[in-house]
């Protein structure tokens, strides 16, 4: 028999007489056969800075930064990761333009004018096509 519930975390930070508050709910089941423990962890220092990222697929960003290499026709020793910017690959308005089709067409999606101008590094371009490709078939 399997119980599921979800549990709520915040967390307060203090900066210069300014507070910030975020809230994460991370749904979890409990099994009461013993076969699965469900622990955390918490510590009280936190950095002075806090990045919260959401990965996308692996697969994901390697299709993204194929599309990307073959857009701008980079060469196959040119290095490019989830952090590329595609301006650091010589990209202008134009090329972004360009690799936002690609990445249309070939994920099967369509993205908003605005979203797609947020887009500035393979690992966004990735997360927004897993969002959009999620809301697709939802």
């Amino acid at each position: 028999m399997a119980s599921s519930f979800t549990s709520s975390i915040s967390m307060h930070a203090r900066v210069s007489a300014t507070t910030t508050r975020f809230s994460l709910q991370i749904p979890a089941l409990i099994f009461n056969n013993g076969k699965t423990n469900l622990s955390f962890s918490l510590q009280r220092s936190m950095p002075a800075r806090l990045v919260v990222s959401c990965a996308a697929k692996q697969e994901t960003v390697e299709k993204v930064s194929e599309i990307v290499r073959k857009q701008l026709s980079l060469s196959e020793d040119q290095k490019v990761t989830a952090a590329t910017k595609f301006t650091e690959l010589g990209a202008d308005s134009l090329d972004t333009v360009e690799i936002v089709m690609g990445l249309e067409e070939e994920f099967e999606i369509t993205m908003a004018e605005e979203r797609a101008k947020e887009i500035t590094t393979v690992q966004q371009a990735a997360e927004l096509i897993e969002e959009l490709v999620q809301e697709k078939t939802a």
